[in-house]
């Protein structure tokens, strides 16, 4: 892990050797284990369940080797390693679920026993006698065996080989030597669809052309099976860790460990953008977001590495997937179509996330990250000071591991950027570059973008001092500058990361203007590239009222100030359509609806969407401004007039045109926001259908 985090070359090769190793010995273990009787034997689950969780972890920690080596192959081999280790896990789970249906038919068979007993005692009684054996008091001695005694006998059957649960014993498949990948030719940085082939069970599969560009106008892939559809009759066992049930450790670590494990795939693979729908035809299988938050509060709840490491998975789901999102499930909509534990999980269930924190912190008090995530919890409740200081406070007690400080260092230089502190922003996003080398040309891009709004602010300021208005503009001029010759230096499957391929346009498409325009490079740059970011961050639902009302002054630069006037007129539509999603994302989350929709409407949706593609220009906007839309028809919905029903469907019409959108600069980012709306409105018109 420590490894994976720090992303560098020799530390991947590394975590790779480990991992391997890793495999080959929990596959040997495994097997060992399935043959050995003396070895531990669960009432839940076949023999040998610990090993064979160690290598479904093993082979999900591979497969972030893989994505991160940069090499499409390797991603390639990555996915299908999650897809096997989809397949064991899921094996783990349905021992449970086999487990659960069984304990209920013994409790309610033990439930009429003792009817029926109580029935014989007091027929018995009738007649002046005891049922069964009585002691001096006259009181029985025959006394419902408890829940441990019936788990030891059932292991102690296990262990003979006498269970009466067969078919739960039976032993989860190990196909690790039943696959096999042929490399593909992926020296190319442009390489849009992969060439290779694979080979599953002694059957070569053909998945060329699977594209990441674009969503897919197929449902599953011709050679590969279609993805799998969850059962929707499962049982999560949801027991607390003093249960009985969990009276011996391994069983602990199985049961923890593989609703870690599985409760972060079914939860990662539901959120996969429409851009990478193609993903799903290696992994073949769907998500099921509501199961894997269950089995991750479940998994929570225990003591040992998998509950922290749950914990921190549900922490980050809501601070960083459900914060980025807009279009989110409202528990007290859909509660005909969900059981008590859903409508505690959709939404941002605040409560229960302070008491999971709470209850982290207490048992890591020296862990950092457990402050990182108190951090995003005050950005969440829109305490953006509030979250800088606890950032700040947390950075005085240096964290023996360098990834922490890193990701403690981007979130403040995050929210100084949503906070309009363009100083410490600019400072922030420079020590970014020395923590890690993930993505540099960003970290330049941001530092230099918001020295542009510090020279603005000097411009628009008639007292300002001219020796620093000079200073900014050459800071931002050379940050700026010097963030194209770090794009391109670290790749996501081949391919180069798509801020870095943002970032590198943007500044071709300033230094192309200052030439035409014959001014300086600073003042060629156009709407405000901060609050762009802070648009693809979603920092705009973190702001309050002043500091969205800042956003807008800092907008206004473009088409009202003075000082850019004259260059505003000779901007391309595509710039004006910049302008209209910034300030429209801004008023919509001021909660102005009608005048976003108006902003919206005539900077963008009226414009031939011919005109906004091609050459340097930005051609994100109309999808974007498409998905605000479908915001905004989503916020309304509980507004008088129109019906709430009609606004549900205006916003799911504006979702699906953004989803079916061809491929454009960081679609897989907007996709994210896609998915999680897709996933709300589908429960919403559940909901309305069991009521």
């Amino acid at each position: 892990m420590n490894d994976d985090l720090q992303a560098a070359e020799d530390g991947l090769a590394n975590a790779s050797d480990r991992l391997a190793e890793a495999e080959i010995t929990a596959s040997a273990d495994q097997k060992k284990a399935q043959r050995d009787s003396q070895t531990h034997r669960s009432a839940i689950y076949p023999p040998g369940s610990e090993y064979a969780l160690c290598y479904a972890e093993s082979q999900i920690m591979s497969a972030v080797v893989s994505v991160l080596n940069e090499s499409l192959t390797e991603s390639i081999r990555g996915f299908y390693k999650l897809r096997k280790a989809f397949v064991t896990l899921d094996g783990i789970l349905d021992a449970e679920n086999r487990y659960m249906r069984g304990h209920s038919r013994r409790s309610l068979d033990s439930q009429r026993s003792t009817e029926s007993l109580r029935s014989n005692r007091s027929a018995q009684s009738t007649k002046g006698g005891p049922a069964g054996p009585v002691d001096e008091s006259g009181k029985s001695t025959k006394q419902e065996k408890p829940l441990r005694d019936t788990v030891q006998q059932d292991e102690a059957l296990a262990g003979a080989g006498m269970t009466g649960t067969s078919e739960q014993q039976k032993p989860i498949r190990d196909d690790s030597d039943d696959d096999e990948f042929f490399d593909v030719d992926d020296t190319s940085t442009e390489t849009d669809t992969y060439t290779g082939h694979l080979e599953i069970d002694g059957v070569v599969k053909d998945i060329s052309g699977a594209s990441l560009n674009g969503p897919s106008s197929r449902s599953h892939s011709p050679d590969l099976p279609p993805p799998k559809s969850l059962p929707t009759n499962y049982q999560i066992m949801n027991h607390d860790p003093d249960s009985d049930i969990f009276s011996n450790p391994i069983d602990v670590f199985i049961h923890s460990g593989a609703n870690l494990c599985f409760g972060l795939l079914l939860v990662m693979i539901s959120m996969i953008p429409p851009a990478f729908n193609k993903l799903l035809f290696i992994i073949g299988f769907h998500g099921d977001r509501d199961r894997g938050l269950l089995l991750l509060w479940q998994a929570s709840k225990f003591h040992n590495i998998n509950g922290a490491m749950a914990g921190l998975c549900v922490l980050g789901f809501y601070h960083a997937i459900v914060g980025f999102a807009d279009i989110l499930p409202d528990p007290s909509e859909n509660k005909a179509s969900q059981n008590a534990a859903q409508q505690e999980i959709h939404g941002y269930p605040r409560e229960r996330c302070e008491a999971l924190l709470q209850d982290m912190r207490t048992r890591h008090p020296k862990s950092q990250l457990w402050r990182l995530e108190e951090a995003r919890m005050e950005a969440m409740n829109r305490r953006l000071d509030v979250a800088i200081s606890l950032l700040e406070e947390s950075a005085k007690q240096k964290s023996p591991l360098k990834q922490v400080e890193a990701l403690n260092m981007f979130e403040k230089s995050l929210n100084a950027m949503y906070i309009h502190d363009y100083a410490l922003c600019a400072e922030s996003f420079l020590k970014c570059v020395k923590l890690n080398n993930w993505s540099h040309a960003l970290y330049y891009y941001i530092a230099g973008a918001a020295y542009v709004e510090l020279y603005r602010q000097c411009v628009l300021s008639p007292s300002s001092d001219e020796k620093m208005k000079k200073e900014y503009a050459a800071k931002a001029t050379e940050y700026l500058q010097l963030a194209p010759n770090h794009a391109g230096k670290k790749k996501f499957m081949a391919r180069q990361l798509p801020f870095d391929i943002m970032v590198t346009r943007k500044i071709q498409k300033w230094e192309a203007r200052a030439k035409e325009w014959g001014v300086e490079f600073v003042d060629a740059v156009g709407v405000s590239p901060l609050e762009e970011m802070v648009f693809f961050w979603n920092g705009f639902k973190r702001m309050n009222t002043s500091q969205l009302e800042r956003s807008l002054e800092n907008l206004s630069w473009s088409d009202q100030s003075e000082a850019n006037r004259k260059l505003w007129q000779k901007e391309e539509k595509d710039e004006h359509a910049v302008l209209a999603v910034l300030r429209g994302a801004t008023l919509q989350n001021l909660g102005k609806w009608d005048t976003a929709t108006k902003v919206l409407k005539e900077g963008v949706l009226g414009i031939d969407k011919t005109e906004l593609k091609g050459g340097l220009r930005d051609d994100w906007t109309m999808p974007c401004a498409h998905y605000e839309m479908g915001v905004i028809s989503w916020m309304r919905r509980k507004e008088g007039g129109k019906g709430e029903e009609d606004w549900v469907k205006e916003s799911e019409g504006s979702i699906q045109k953004t989803a079916k959108w061809e491929s454009y600069e960081l679609d897989a980012r907007i996709g994210l926001k896609v998915a999680t709306a897709q996933d709300t409105l589908k429960k919403y018109w559940a909901g309305k259908k069991a009521s």
